[in-house]
């Protein structure tokens, strides 16, 4: 996806990106970054491959579907979405991914109040052993 306005290496890109360049060539592997042709004749950089913008805004992209919690193969799926301008499969993913985030969000909370409650249990100077303690020893 290289365009007119390259203008980073790999490193550039990366670095651009918040990622490292293994993780750069990954989504090249995975086929979620477009890997450049190395340009060639005289005077062309060396063979050195370069990116443009339209690569940055498609790594921001990944990156931001990442922190939304979306597998590399959701995000692969959504960039496809984009090109077709299937919104109602792009709305059923987000969906899915909701209903997993409150999922999420549901055993955490579970989790915190059987933590707060240990906590209360575990009292300073009381006897024995730690209820906490006791509980991360209990096969779950």
């Amino acid at each position: 996806m290289a365009d007119d306005t390259a203008r980073w290496t790999i490193a550039g890109l990366a670095r651009e990106g918040g990622v490292g360049v293994e993780t750069i060539r990954y989504y090249q592997r995975r086929g979620l970054l477009d890997t450049p042709d190395r340009p060639e004749g005289p005077g062309r950089a060396g063979g050195i491959r370069r990116y443009g913008e339209a690569d940055a805004r498609r790594l921001r992209f990944i990156r931001s579907g990442q922190a939304a919690g979306f597998t590399l193969e959701q995000i692969g799926e959504l960039l496809a979405l984009d090109a077709t301008d299937d919104r109602a499969r792009v709305r059923e993913l987000a969906e899915q991914r909701i209903a997993a985030l409150d999922a999420q969000i549901a055993t955490l909370q579970a989790a915190r109040a059987s933590l707060s409650r240990l906590a209360a249990e575990c009292g300073g100077g009381a006897a024995g052993p730690c209820p906490i303690l006791l509980s991360f020893d209990t096969p779950a």
